[in-house]
């Protein structure tokens, strides 16, 4: 009965894994509904799962990597790559026909994500406290084993297939700023206590 604009627009199901901005050991598996809104920017709601009581944990915006690098410096400490989860084939997209799907990832590897969530579901079954600044891997190693083998079977998906099937995707260099978590130091939400202005 009611019109559901932009639910209808998002025509796009991406299944990948972040990790909080601050803690690599904190990683989770993220659901993402998205909306390719203009030319250079997507704009995706992110659930713990695609299931109809999936709970609602984050948003995240995608841009290309020419808008990436327009942003101002404290910006991009906000933002991560995609270079990794195309070429490892963490980052799919199931349920559709594999040559889709690569030409899809051919055009995201080269973008950049901000990413919040706003439920820390590894830790409670409620979303408490502020949204959390979330990053993405980018190399082998950081990921855990057994939480992409437990999407690959729980979703029917071949990480190391896909790996293999997005050789022939070239890998981009990574503009400077993104993944500012690499340099050892990184960015996080927190509540602070303000004067209110009326």
């Amino acid at each position: 009965m009611q019109p559901q604009h932009p639910i209808d627009a998002m025509s796009t199901f991406l299944n990948g894994f972040h990790m909080y901005a601050d803690d690599m050991g904190r990683q989770v598996e993220a659901s993402h509904f998205c909306i390719h809104l203009r030319h250079d920017l997507h704009q995706c709601v992110i659930f713990d799962r695609n299931a109809s009581d999936a709970r609602l944990i984050g948003i995240e915006y995608i841009v290309s990597r020419e808008r990436f690098r327009e942003l101002p410096e404290d910006e991009k400490r906000l933002w991560h790559s995609h270079h990794y989860e195309v070429k490892s084939g963490s980052l799919v997209a199931p349920g559709i026909p594999e040559r889709a799907e690569h030409a899809y990832v051919s055009d995201l590897v080269t973008t950049y994500g901000k990413t919040f969530h706003s439920w820390q579901y590894d830790r409670d079954d409620f979303p408490y406290g502020v949204p959390q600044l979330m990053m993405g891997f980018t190399a082998d190693g950081q990921a855990d084993d057994t939480m992409i083998e437990q999407r690959d079977r729980r979703l029917g998906v071949s990480t190391s297939h896909k790996r293999e099937y997005r050789a022939d995707i070239p890998m981009p260099d990574v503009e400077p700023g993104a993944n500012a978590w690499e340099s050892g130091r990184s960015v996080q939400t927190r509540l602070d206590e303000v004067d209110f202005r009326r």
